[in-house]
C-alpha cells in the first residue's frame, strides 16, 4: 500500500446500496468496500494514507449518509454533489457508459478538473439538529396532505384522518422541543439565533431551518447568498432577444421557509411591507413581489450575522 503522499489526490466515491466503488484520479486506482460501518472505516484508513484535496460524492438520496458523517467527523474534504452536475460533467467530457466503476472515475475527474468548492459539514448537535429539521419538513408535508385529503375523501374515513393529524401535531412538538434543547448546546448557534430573531416576521422555525441549512450565512456577500438560496434572477438573453429573468437552483428547503415567512413579514416588518407594497403597485405579479422580498430579506439577515448587529430599519 501507498504511503501519505506530498502530491494532493482527487477522490470519487460512487455511493451503492451495498458497495462503495472508489476511484482516486491522479493515481488511476479503483477499489471497492462495503457500504456499512467495517467498509466506510476500511475506506477512510486507506484514503487517509493519501494527501487529499477533494472527496466527491453523489447526493443518493441519504445513502451516502454514513458515509459522509463518517469522513466530516474527520475532518475529510468531502463534498456532496448533485448528481446532474457530475453528469453534465459526464457528457461534456464524452463519458456516456455507465457503470459503477466508471461513476466513480467520472466523480473523481470532477473532483480534480472542477474544483468544487469545499464547505464544512455539521457533525455531532448540529447534525442532529440539520436531521430533526428535515424530518420536521416531513411532518409538515404529510400533515399539509392529510388536511387536502379532509376535504375530498369519504366522510366515514373523516375520524381516521383527524386521529392521524392530532398523531403528527404530536410528533411536531416532540420534534420542536428537542430541536429547542440542541440549539441550548451550542453557545454559537444560540447567538445566531438570537440576533436573527430581532427581525420581525422571522420565528423560531424559520432561524432553525437557516441555521441548519444555510450555514454560510453571515459568511457571503450578498450576491453570493441569494444565488445559494436560489432568489438571484438569471439573465437569458442571447443577441436582441432579452428573455424573463428567473430564479433557478438554490436550496429548496431555504426557499420554501423564506415564502412562507414573507406572507407573515409583509403584514409585521415594515421594511418589507414597504417592498413588497412598491413592487405591486409598480404592476409585479404578487409571486414576482414575495420572491423579491425573501432575496432582500436573506441579504439583510446575512448582513445581521456579519456585522453582528441586531435588526434595524437602516437596512431598508
Amino acid at each position: 500500500m501507498p504511503s501519505k503522499r506530498d502530491n494532493a489526490v482527487n477522490i470519487g466515491i460512487d455511493v451503492g446500496k451495498h458497495q462503495l466503488d472508489i476511484a482516486i484520479h491522479e493515481r488511476q486506482i479503483h477499489f471497492t468496500v462495503t457500504n456499512d460501518a467495517p467498509g466506510i472505516k476500511q475506506a477512510i484508513r486507506r484514503l487517509s494514507r493519501y494527501k487529499l484535496e477533494r472527496i466527491v460524492v453523489e447526493a443518493t438520496g441519504r445513502r451516502e449518509y454514513a458515509l459522509v458523517v463518517a469522513l466530516a467527523e474527520r475532518q475529510l474534504p468531502v463534498i456532496i454533489c448533485q448528481p446532474i452536475k457530475v453528469r453534465s460533467y459526464a457528457r461534456a467530457e464524452g463519458i456516456l457508459a455507465k457503470t459503477d466503476k466508471m461513476d466513480a472515475g467520472v466523480l473523481a475527474s470532477y473532483a480534480a478538473k472542477i474544483q468544487p468548492m469545499i464547505r464544512p459539514l455539521a457533525t455531532g448537535n448540529l447534525r442532529k439538529i440539520r436531521d430533526l429539521t428535515a424530518r420536521r419538513r416531513q411532518l409538515i408535508e404529510m400533515s399539509t396532505m392529510e388536511k387536502n385529503r379532509l376535504d375530498v375523501m369519504p366522510s366515514f374515513l373523516t375520524a381516521d384522518m383527524r386521529r392521524h393529524l392530532r398523531h403528527l401535531q404530536a410528533q411536531l412538538k416532540k420534534l420542536d422541543q428537542h430541536i429547542a434543547e440542541l440549539v441550548e448546546t451550542i453557545d454559537e448557534w444560540r447567538e445566531k439565533r438570537d440576533l436573527l430573531q430581532t427581525a420581525p416576521g422571522i420565528g423560531t422555525q424559520v432561524v432553525n431551518t437557516l441555521l441548519a441549512d444555510l450555514p454560510e450565512l453571515g459568511t457571503l456577500n450578498n450576491k453570493q447568498i441569494a444565488a445559494l438560496v436560489g432568489v438571484a434572477p438569471f439573465n437569458r438573453d442571447s443577441g436582441k432577444l432579452r428573455g424573463k429573468r428567473r430564479i433557478r437552483g438554490g436550496r429548496a428547503s431555504v426557499r420554501t421557509i423564506l415564502f412562507m415567512a414573507m406572507l407573515t413579514s409583509i403584514q409585521h416588518n415594515p421594511v418589507i411591507r414597504a417592498t413588497y407594497q412598491r413592487l405591486v403597485a409598480n404592476g409585479k405579479h404578487k409571486k414576482v413581489a414575495l420572491t423579491a422580498c425573501m432575496r432582500k430579506m436573506v441579504t439583510i439577515l446575512n448582513a445581521m450575522l456579519r456585522d453582528q448587529t441586531p435588526w434595524s430599519e437602516k437596512y431598508a
